[in-house]
């Protein structure tokens, strides 16, 4: 449902207009009621005949009308007086519960909490001077990218549809404000007072479950802010290539990554593995799974991700047989039509024969259903089974499936992996193309190193704002090496829990798990995976001149201002150092 954004931002004058009718009618009673009052006669103390002047026939109305009266004045009144003073009384008193009454509506009114809400939105979006993420849609990936920006330390700016989702975010514990607004992403207007423009925004991420909203977001970022990165959601393969064909840079299909993660686990399982290892949640543990097995296949359900499914077994030529209400006999697969959730389909589909079955409907509770079926048949199929909602959770932990795909969570990872270390993708599109024995290899190195449990992933660039300490040492010509490097600040001769993954240089080579041997040089980008103690650790070392020293020569530098200022005098000059 669209939900224009209004383009009346005023909310004075929109009040105005909501009470136009009940200001005309009581401006009306109170100026037929002062002219009545001067044209009533009336009499003084001495008898004689006397009427109010305009100034005293207001000001008795004006008191008479809002706290029914102190007094009657200049004189006392006339039986004429007092009975059109009474008719007075009441046409007031209808005035004020119209008047009244059109206040309650207009307080009620959605258009005027629409107003008011977009401009408080506005005014917070525009006092923001720190870097910003915009986040258009606040469903479950919503939800989980916000909470790894604030673990991140970096603020995020929502942009969500559903009004009971936007009232979510004032109960999650955000240390930082998010500001937040209900209105559709897909209104570039919308996106330019979310910030879309504001020179603090680092980024647009387009996660709405709807593949148009997604694409205008991505339209509108690549017109009015084309320096931005935009990472947009898009669930299907039209959609996809339209995005591509007007240069977005990032564009997340859960299903296509999934079925090019499942491809890849087919023919290069330690390759799987490795890449499940380095792209899982940061301190989870991720157990040694055993490899998807090459053998005779079941879909279940051959919507957008069976569909994808089948495309990734057709590519490793692996036998499908899909089960689905609506078979469609293309001559390539075995087909079978029927509920998957039951026990003779699935027999149809010979299940008894089956290495591996995807549980692939877009109902979480038939995909369990099919799994639990389906493993009480053929207690060795390998089953990968599609989770819709997070909400689920529990019982898709219970059932113990060989991998459960979860897009909310497949989108979380590929987000959180461009936007924290943009270095890890280049790395993982290495490892892709790297043989089996060359995966094996570095996972056993670095799961015996590090352990099964998901390192933290950072990136370091060698430069004076990221590096100040290490990087005047290279810019003075000494050759420090990785191994140097990778040391514990509190005790030299023990080695740090994290190791270099990647090493990019600005004459675009780039080194795939360097040796310790490797020289650093100014402007290197390191990939880290370790500890997030030891990653802590390293960009200390990098970056404290004290702290280096230490590491490179054994040697403790004075701390303090006095004590480095009695330093310097006995010390005998050394090469100038650079500004």
């Amino acid at each position: 449902m669209q939900r224009p954004l209004p383009r009346h931002h005023s909310i004075f004058f929109l009040i105005l207009r909501r009470l136009r009718a009940p200001l005309v009618l009581l401006i009306g009673i109170i100026a037929v009621s002062v002219l009545g009052l001067t044209l009533t006669p009336g009499v003084d103390e001495a008898g004689e005949p006397h009427s109010l002047s305009f100034f005293h026939a207001f000001y008795f109305i004006s008191y008479t009308a809002t706290t029914i009266g102190f007094g009657e004045i200049p004189h006392t009144f006339s039986d004429q007086q007092r009975l059109w003073v009474t008719i007075c009384i009441y046409l007031s008193v209808i005035g004020w519960a119209y008047t009244l009454g059109s206040v309650f509506r207009l307080l009620s009114d959605r258009s005027l909490r629409q107003a008011v809400a977009t401009q408080g939105f506005v005014r917070a979006v525009r006092r923001l001077r720190e870097p910003f993420y915009l986040v258009c849609g606040y469903g479950e990936t919503g939800r989980l990218i916000c909470q790894a920006l604030e673990r991140m330390g970096v603020r995020a700016v929502v942009i969500e549809l559903d009004d009971d989702k936007v009232g979510e975010i004032d109960l999650h514990s955000y240390t930082l404000d998010v500001p937040a607004l209900c209105a559709d992403a897909g209104n570039p207007e919308t996106l330019e007072f979310a910030g879309l423009t504001h020179p603090h925004c680092i980024g647009v991420i387009a996660l709405t479950d709807d593949d148009q909203a997604n694409l205008a977001i991505a339209i509108a970022a690549r017109l009015l802010a084309p320096r931005l990165p935009a990472l947009c959601r898009a669930e299907h393969r039209e959609t996809s290539a339209n995005m591509a064909s007007f240069g977005t840079r990032h564009i997340i299909d859960p299903f296509e990554r999934f079925s090019e993660t499942l491809a890849l686990a087919l023919h290069a399982p330690k390759a799987s593995q490795l890449l499940g290892w380095l792209t899982g949640l940061p301190g989870t543990r991720v157990e040694r799974r055993r490899d998807p097995p090459r053998g005779h296949w079941i879909v279940c359900g051959h919507g957008r991700f069976g569909r994808w499914m089948v495309d990734a077994m057709d590519a490793e030529a692996v036998p499908v047989t899909i089960i689905d209400l609506d078979a469609r006999p293309d001559g390539a697969h075995r087909w079978v039509q029927g509920d998957s959730t039951g026990a003779e389909s699935l027999r149809q589909a010979g299940i008894d024969q089956a290495t591996g079955i995807v549980c692939a409907t877009s109902s979480d509770v038939d995909n369990l259903s099919i799994a639990v079926t389906a493993r009480a048949l053929n207690p060795e199929l390998f089953v990968i089974l599609r989770q819709n909602h997070e909400a689920n959770h529990a019982l898709f932990k219970a059932f113990d499936a060989d991998i459960t795909v979860v897009p909310s969570r497949i989108i979380t990872h590929e987000c959180l992996a461009i936007l924290s270390t943009p270095l890890l993708v280049p790395f993982l599109q290495e490892v892709r193309t790297r043989d089996e024995d060359w995966c094996d290899a570095r996972l056993e190195h670095l799961t015996a190193r590090l352990g099964w449990t998901v390192p933290e992933i950072r990136s370091e660039r060698i430069n004076l704002k990221r590096a100040p300490a290490l990087y005047r040492r290279l810019m003075q010509g000494e050759g420090i090496t990785l191994e140097m490097l990778l040391r514990s600040p509190s005790e030299r001769s023990a080695a740090l829990e994290c190791e270099v993954l990647f090493l990019d240089r600005d004459d675009d080579d780039h080194l795939l798990t360097p040796e310790g041997s490797t020289p650093i040089r100014p402007g290197d980008e390191l990939l880290l995976a370790g500890t997030r103690r030891a990653l802590n650790d390293f960009g200390l070392v990098i970056a404290n001149e004290h702290t280096l020293n230490y590491l490179l020569t054994g040697k403790d530098l004075p701390g303090g201002w006095i004590w480095e200022k009695l330093s310097h005098r006995a010390r005998p000059a050394g090469p100038p150092k650079l500004p």
